[in-house]
């Protein structure tokens, strides 16, 4: 069997019974923290470009919903538009693997594809477990990165599933979207690479749109390359360079969607950790009554994939964008201790470009340790060594930051974030319904008005 027949095939089985309680209650968690994380980014240059470029593309049938506006469009531009929102703050949840993912976005596809399908909450639920089922298996299962390529090309996949699913694809139509998706949406790493560009927010996006085009495609009949993952110019041997099977999960079993992450701060998942010990060791050295500026210099050690990713460019040692401050492991933990939080406003160009941050940033040192390799990608494993002016040395290592599988945050500090991401974007009173909807999603006949709601203007008026 092909791989993408079983996928397609355990697709098409899978049904709402199937899944566990944990699974069900987890993906109401996941679409709270992606819509707060949207509304983070609702004024964002990307986003808002996303949106004003989907404005264009009016649609009043099979029609999905911009978030935060009443416009409609169609379900490929809206999921466009949506994931660029979801996805700008690197705010988003995160799956660590031999390639690393951020899952939610693909709930920009199955959102959308719910409310042009007419779908009901249970079965945008079990459509979203099923994405993050297949990518977090596909992440597990070979490295993309090692070879030059982005983990939005298995995106494709899994939100081509998802999108599927909602749809009623027969398994071998399921299996021509798969090629469809798998064969034109193939990203180079690069979009990560150097000084990052607004593209990082809509990468994952851009594949959630073909992905949602391709399974539209395949349900009105139109075929897609065969072998997509095995034939000799496939996956395997011009991506991944290696073949692979995936187990994928079941009720008994559990579902992938419970080992993800939920970020606690707004900064890329590798550095979560070293945010955490940077806290730490800052709380301690105030109670012993230093401040930053007795900070001489900083050791940090790390594993291989933060080193690489976050921790060893030139760029990432003078970010001039938001997209490579939020990439750079040296600025984000500098910036923990000298302001005691990493927040939306750590990432202005006023912060990244302080000289008080840049100061000890020079004077930071990243390396990569073996012990810590082997605690990855079970956890992060970040150790610090912060050094006195005085010679007082302050060490601390975190494993699992909050946030973690291994240490999850709770529903209150879910609910936390998205109303902190919400305030002053949407009311209080809307807060409150749309908490209300996405705890009882499971009970919604049809999503077909989910996310769409009126967003304050500057003017402190409902708009859009």
């Amino acid at each position: 069997m092909l791989l993408a027949e079983k996928l397609a095939n355990w697709t098409h089985k899978l049904k709402y019974t199937d899944l566990t309680k944990d699974a069900i209650h987890e993906c109401k968690r996941r679409f709270i923290d992606s819509l707060g994380t949207a509304l983070g980014a609702y004024h964002a240059a990307p986003p808002t470009i996303a949106r004003q470029t989907v404005f264009a593309v009016p649609a009043k049938r099979d029609s999905a919903v911009v978030v935060g506006t009443k416009h409609r469009t169609t379900p490929d531009l809206a999921a466009f538009a949506n994931g660029a929102h979801i996805r700008y703050l690197d705010y988003n949840d995160t799956y660590l693997s031999l390639e690393p993912a951020h899952p939610s976005d693909n709930i920009a596809a199955t959102l959308a594809v719910g409310q042009s399908a007419g779908r009901s909450g249970k079965d945008v639920i079990l459509a979203t477990v099923i994405a993050y089922e297949i990518q977090c298996r596909l992440c597990d299962a070979a490295s993309l990165r090692a070879h030059g390529w982005d983990h939005v090309t298995y995106g494709a996949f899994s939100a081509t599933l998802g999108a599927s699913k909602l749809w009623g694809l027969t398994p071998a139509q399921m299996v021509h979207a798969q090629g469809l998706a798998g064969v034109c949406n193939i990203a180079t790493r690069q979009t990560r690479t150097g000084q990052i560009s607004m593209w990082k927010a809509c990468a994952f996006s851009n594949a959630c749109r073909n992905a949602v085009f391709a399974a539209n495609l395949a349900r009105q009949g139109f075929t897609g390359p065969h072998e997509i993952f095995e034939g000799p110019k496939g996956v395997f041997k011009q991506l991944t360079k290696t073949a692979f099977d995936v187990k994928l999960g079941s009720k008994a079993g559990g579902y992938m969607i419970n080992k993800t992450y939920i970020k606690f701060w707004p900064a890329e998942y590798h550095a979560q950790s070293s945010i955490d010990a940077a806290l730490q060791i800052r709380k301690q050295f105030m109670a012993d009554g230093y401040t930053w500026k007795d900070i001489d210099r900083m050791d940090m050690e790390s594993f291989e994939a933060a080193v690489s990713i976050i921790g060893s460019e030139p760029e990432k040692w003078r970010p001039t964008s938001r997209e490579t401050a939020d990439h750079s492991m040296g600025y984000m933990t500098v910036a923990a201790l000298v302001d005691g939080d990493v927040t939306r406003e750590t990432f202005s160009p006023k912060k990244f470009t302080d000289k008080k941050y840049l100061n000890i940033l020079d004077r930071t040192r990243i390396v990569e340790a073996d012990d810590l390799n082997k605690g990855y990608p079970d956890g992060i494993p970040n150790r610090l060594k912060v050094k006195m002016k005085d010679g007082k040395v302050y060490n601390k290592m975190v494993k699992y930051p909050r946030g973690h599988a291994g240490n999850p945050m709770s529903d209150d500090e879910v609910e936390y974030k998205f109303r902190t991401l919400a305030d002053g974007v949407i009311a209080p009173k809307v807060q409150d319904k749309l908490l209300k909807q996405m705890w009882a999603m499971d009970k919604s006949g049809n999503i077909k008005d989910l996310w769409q709601f009126p967003v304050i203007t500057k003017r402190g008026k409902g708009g859009h």
